[in-house]
């Protein structure tokens, strides 16, 4: 998922942080209980309703195609809109929330996922499906930069638990989608139409709780009592980092990262510059650490958009059931229900994350090799290896939030990476469709696929060593 600039997101997160005294003579009002249960229910049903639109929509991708006369090439971009809507639409997120608060931009991000996902089955032409699609893609772009900070304004003294939550309605609705797609579109007919419009009512659901908490400017609890006073809340016990993707995730910085002080730590100036406490700048720009990070996150990205994108088509072409293949796709995706949380610990136990790199680059390349030799007779055994390969994306996270000292470091560094990885991940997926359109079969994508793995895994390794954005300076 996609971070916004540093700037707008370093605004939001002092906004969201800062802690409120009580003024005198103006006693706080408690939070009232049905509130938070609302909020908790909004946050859940937001978190399940953005990854559908796209995971909805590999399993009956070859009906679609039939339909609309799409070609591979047409359908390799289809693919890659995810990631362009995401480091696009991105980026208007913290400006509209600054304007009109962060529930309010949620809600119509829902509203626009409500509607993309009821407009695409109406399409009667390519150029109206891929636009209806961009519409729900915009709405979960903004959703998927705000929710984090929804998590820490809302949930200040339960941010890793909300987070939880939060991550677990991302994983748990992507692979719903896969797997129940075919299986409703059966029930329903038989029209990939009827299967896609489904989960139109799914995002409606959603949106019900935020037509209420978006009147509330604040979005926060500051709009019915103080904040706690903790790690949310600027505590120097250490800084609560947010990245957003494949899907939204939360680690804990390395001890000593909290608020800098000014008898040392480090700061970020509006340009870009992280800059000491000793006066030394560097640019983001031109940061090796940043760099790494961004090209390792731009590789996995284009890895996770070409498997749900493509996945299920790889498996339908060497025989297995379109039931089957949603299957497969599901199992895939799930596995990063309980990996996400796993890897992230065992990578902030470890001082150079290069080797866990280069374990799940293993996985990817032996899954694509089994794809290549044995697409159908092994298909499990592929998916199982190919969805651990894919949870490169919460250790990524994890190691932006190891690569500074800092909160607003860490701000910058994701900004960075996961901006710019987006936008290299977006030719991925369209060379997939390209190159299965003219070659005819998935031997020459998978070895695409491959070989993408070898700068992934050289990225990776670079970024794991144990070095900060604030030694460069």
């Amino acid at each position: 998922m996609h971070t916004p600039p540093s700037d707008d997101l370093a605004t939001l997160d002092t906004a969201a942080s800062a802690p409120r005294p009580a003024q005198p003579g103006k006693p706080h009002r408690a939070a009232s209980p049905w509130r938070g249960r609302v909020m908790a229910a909004g946050l859940l049903l937001a978190a399940l309703n953005l990854r559908p639109a796209v995971t909805s929509l590999g399993p009956l991708l070859e009906e679609v195609r039939d339909d609309l006369g799409m070609s591979g090439t047409v359908a390799g971009v289809l693919t890659s809109v995810p990631a362009a809507c995401f480091a696009l639409f991105g980026f208007a997120a913290p400006r509209l929330a600054r304007r009109r608060g962060p529930g309010a931009v949620v809600c119509a991000g829902l509203a626009a996922i409500t509607a993309g996902l009821a407009l695409r089955p109406l399409a009667g032409g390519t150029v109206a499906f891929l636009a209806a699609s961009a519409l729900a893609l915009a709405g979960i772009a903004v959703s998927n930069v705000l929710m984090p900070v929804i998590v820490k304004r809302w949930f200040p003294d339960r941010v890793g638990a909300m987070t939880g939550l939060y991550s677990m309605g991302l994983s748990l609705g992507t692979a719903a989608a896969a797997a129940a797609t075919v299986p409703m579109t059966d029930a329903l007919g038989g029209s990939w139409r009827a299967g896609l419009a489904v989960w139109a009512l799914l995002a409606a659901v959603a949106l019900v709780p935020w037509l209420f908490l978006a009147r509330d400017r604040a979005s926060g609890p500051e709009a019915d009592g103080p904040q706690a006073d903790g790690p949310a809340a600027g505590g120097s016990g250490g800084s609560v980092v947010r990245g957003s993707a494949a899907g939204g995730s939360r680690a804990d910085a390395p001890a000593g990262a909290g608020t800098p002080t000014p008898a040392g730590g480090t700061s970020a100036s509006a340009d870009g510059t992280s800059a000491s406490a000793g006066g030394s700048a560097i640019r983001i720009t031109r940061s090796p650490i940043a760099w790494a990070m961004a090209v390792f996150f731009g590789f996995q990205a284009t890895a996770a958009y070409v498997s749900m994108g493509w996945m299920p088509q790889i498996f339908r072409d060497a025989g297995v059931s379109a039931s089957t293949s949603g299957l497969l796709l599901a199992v895939m995706m799930a596995m990063g229900v309980p990996l996400a949380f796993v890897l992230p610990r065992i990578a902030a136990r470890l001082r150079h994350q290069g080797v866990l790199v280069a374990i799940l680059g293993a996985f990817s390349l032996i899954g694509y090799g089994g794809l290549w030799l044995a697409p159908a007779e092994g298909a499990w055994a592929w998916a199982v290896l190919l969805g651990v390969a894919n949870c490169a994306f919460p250790l990524a996270l994890t190691m932006i939030s190891m690569r500074a000292k800092t909160h607003a470091g860490v701000v910058r560094l994701s900004a960075f990476a996961q901006s710019t990885g987006y936008l290299l991940s977006i030719p991925g997926p369209l060379l997939v469709g390209v190159l299965y359109q003219h070659s005819g079969g998935w031997g020459q994508p998978i070895a695409l696929m491959a070989a993408f793995m070898v700068p992934q895994i050289i990225a990776g390794v670079l970024a794991g060593r144990p070095r900060t954005l604030e030694d460069e300076a």
